[in-house]
């Protein structure tokens, strides 16, 4: 805390005359009678006087902001964390809000994730101070009272993209209209419902859906479909708005380094569409040593590991979303499939880590076990992955339920569309 030196004495003066007359007058009588004083055990000022810092107004310190943002986070993607980022340079602390799972049924249609799974990956952000769970999809007059009053907030945050309530309605009017709204500029290139149709456009009918199944989680051959449904999957009637520049990578990074004698743990993989279980894996390898470093793998790789459908996030989209992970202090963008000993050499690894629960490399072939080296020098462990959540469990939730995102897709690609051809300049992000 920090106060000003002699303001207070000026506010005391005006504001307690008679007390701070009968404090000056004691101190003169104590300053003049120093030699009968000197004599006695005089208690100092401040023991004197302990309620005199009442009149130590504090007036150099910023009271904190703390603003608000919430949403659905289904399918958490390097847009959802990005939207964070900029809420949290508005304010000190940032407050997010997840919607439940009954509000977005009733607004969007059935959610994807569970609402611990979403809690985990809002959690699991680097910009996020607070989670409030169950979140009212609309900011109600009770609701917003609670923020303010409760939760001590100061603003609430959404972008520029419009958000409508089933009624057509602003779900954001009741803060906008009491002043205490404010905007930011949504990320581009990628949605959630971009992602579920990136997933749907893998299957037209039911024999379809049978192969995908089969070629991303029993390890059954590919087809000749594959190139086809890798072509699909590349423009899957989704026009890709993503265009990564270095800024970007800049906003997103810790931007240090690990010290000389910091403990790095290196854990690798695809990261494709990233989720609860890649944030628990990614807590407890941290856990492990000072600084947590990430190997990315290059698309190439993971499709000659997973077939041509895979990935399903290109290269830059996993290693932003990975670098916006609280437990991540580095990543390697295009990292290779074997750990090697000048890569250990170079970063200075002392631990190389891989979870229990991984995807099915369907298409490895017999490929030489990336780990060898790691193994051999003794720095190499295994870890218990705490869920049981892949990339392709989570692609076989929709496609188990393709009709019902086949018809919430089709309603909020029109308003997707629409935003694009009316879309306006948004200064800084």
């Amino acid at each position: 805390m920090e106060f000003e030196n002699s303001s207070w004495i000026k506010d005391g003066v005006y504001y307690y005359p008679h007390v701070f007359g009968g404090i000056m007058i004691t101190c003169a009588l104590l300053s003049f009678s120093s030699s009968y004083f000197g004599m006695l055990s005089v208690p100092i000022m401040p023991h004197l006087f302990p309620d005199l810092r009442v009149f130590h107004k504090k007036k150099g310190a910023k009271k904190r902001v703390r603003v608000y943002m919430d949403g659905c986070f289904d399918l958490m993607h390097y847009g959802h964390a990005n939207a964070l980022r900029q809420a949290k340079a508005l304010g000190d602390e940032l407050v997010v809000g997840v919607v439940s799972d009954e509000e977005i049924i009733s607004n969007k249609g059935p959610p994807v994730l569970s609402m611990q799974e979403r809690l985990a990956l809002v959690s699991g952000l680097k910009w996020v101070d607070e989670v409030i769970p169950n979140a009212p999809y609309e900011i109600t007059e009770d609701f917003m009272r609670r923020l303010f009053n409760e939760y001590k907030i100061d603003y609430i945050i959404h972008g520029d993209d419009p958000c409508l309530l089933s009624d057509g309605t602003d779900a954001y009017a009741l803060a906008k209209k009491v002043g205490r709204y404010q905007q930011i500029k949504r990320t581009e290139g990628v949605s959630s419902t971009d992602i579920v149709g990136r997933i749907l456009s893998w299957v037209k009918d039911a024999k379809d859906d049978k192969v995908c199944l089969e070629s991303s989680q029993a390890g059954g051959l590919d087809d000749v479909n594959s190139i086809q449904s890798n072509k699909s999957l590349s423009n899957g009637g989704h026009i890709s708005h993503f265009l990564p520049t270095s800024r970007r990578i800049v906003q997103f990074s810790n931007g240090k380094g690990p010290g000389p004698n910091s403990r790095v743990v290196y854990i690798d993989g695809a990261f494709d569409i990233f989720h609860a279980g890649h944030v628990e894996i990614l807590k407890r390898a941290r856990q492990l040593g000072d600084f947590l470093l990430v190997g990315i793998y290059t698309d190439q790789t993971v499709s000659e590991l997973r077939g041509s459908r895979f990935p399903l996030m290109n290269l830059h989209e996993r290693s932003l979303s990975v670098l916006a992970c609280r437990y991540v202090d580095e990543v390697i963008i295009g990292a290779p499939w074997e750990v090697t000993k000048d890569m250990i050499t170079t970063f200075n690894i002392s631990t190389v880590v891989h979870g229990s629960i991984a995807e099915k490399n369907t298409f490895m072939n017999g490929n030489t076990d990336p780990y060898v080296v790691p193994k051999s020098m003794g720095i190499f462990q295994m870890l218990e992955s705490p869920k049981d959540i892949t990339s392709a469990s989570i692609a076989q939730r929709i496609i188990a339920n393709r009709d019902v995102y086949l018809k919430r897709n089709a309603k909020k690609e029109a308003s997707e569309k629409k935003y694009y051809s009316e879309k306006k300049f948004v200064s800084a992000d």
